[in-house]
């Protein structure tokens, strides 16, 4: 077992109600995967996640809630994401056009485009994207209150 204060911070959107639904989402069960930019982790200057890389799932509140174990990278255009990875995501999409509406919709936000450095950034069929896929190695940690 790891200490958790040398684990990577997993942060799943940025902190709020979209971060606290992705996060029961993972806790429940549901979630099993999710999609980055790749251009997201440039801009960041952060590593991709390695298979066998356990990470820290952190709350809004950024308490770890989880070790997460990632058994999956792949780095692959937008246009190749399939259904499997999107029912994955455990959002409740019923299609990966569903999936892409949605993702497309947070990735053309504001704060997407200011953590990409790119006001006018879009994504379209080529785009990178990072998907991975994990599992809940240690957890849920009962949280306080």
């Amino acid at each position: 077992m790891t200490s958790c204060e040398e684990l990577r911070p997993y942060e799943l959107g940025f902190p709020g109600p979209l971060r606290d639904q992705l996060v029961a989402a993972v806790l429940s069960g549901a979630k099993t995967t999710t999609t980055g930019l790749l251009q997201d982790y440039r801009a960041a200057d952060e590593p991709l996640p390695e298979p066998g890389e356990r990470v820290a799932l952190v709350d809004s509140e950024d308490r770890v809630v989880a070790v997460l174990e990632v058994t999956e990278v792949r780095v692959l255009p937008l246009a190749e994401v399939d259904l499997r990875h999107a029912l994955d995501e455990g959002e409740g999409y019923g299609s990966v056009a569903e999936w892409r509406t949605a993702h497309e919709r947070f990735w053309h936000s504001e704060a997407v485009r200011a953590a990409v450095g790119d006001p006018h950034f879009t994504v379209d069929d080529g785009t990178p994207v990072v998907t991975e896929r994990f599992r809940i190695a240690e957890g849920p940690f009962r949280l306080p209150g």
